[in-house]
């Protein structure tokens, strides 16, 4: 998917399950922003305010949320696992979030950053592709 790293390899599967659930959705947010935004140039490139409007209403807490829940049958077990950490992981929601919302959320960014922190590009870039299809 980027193709880069800032070290010279991505993370074992065992070592990037070692992190934080907060800190693997802290790059699965990026993750999931740059691929909504990077899809939207290619399929449907419109004024940058029109995309970007599009882009909000795709990355936020409730889109990300009814994301999560359709892909949910297609995760194996250790991605499951991996999103329950996230969902779990105690963070505070915005005051405008659904506090059920944000927790589906952060599990869905978890996953996402696990896949990318652990190279595992094809896997993740299936995961997004069904994500959108289901906004």
């Amino acid at each position: 998917m980027l193709g880069f790293f800032p070290t010279d390899a991505p993370l074992s599967p065992q070592r990037a399950r070692l992190l934080n659930p907060v800190q693997l959705a802290f790059a699965g947010d990026t993750v999931f922003d740059l691929y909504v935004r990077t899809r939207l140039l290619l399929v449907s490139p419109t004024a940058p305010k029109q995309m970007h409007r599009a882009a909000v209403a795709q990355v936020n807490c409730a889109a990300q949320a009814r994301a999560l829940l359709a892909l949910e049958p297609l995760l194996t077990e250790e991605e499951a696992d991996v999103c329950r950490r996230g969902r779990n992981a105690h963070s505070r929601p915005p005051r405008n979030a659904d506090p059920a919302d944000y927790a589906h959320a952060t599990g869905l960014e978890a996953l996402l950053g696990f896949l990318y922190l652990s190279g595992q590009e094809e896997r993740l870039a299936f995961l997004l592709d069904r994500a959108l299809s289901s906004l």
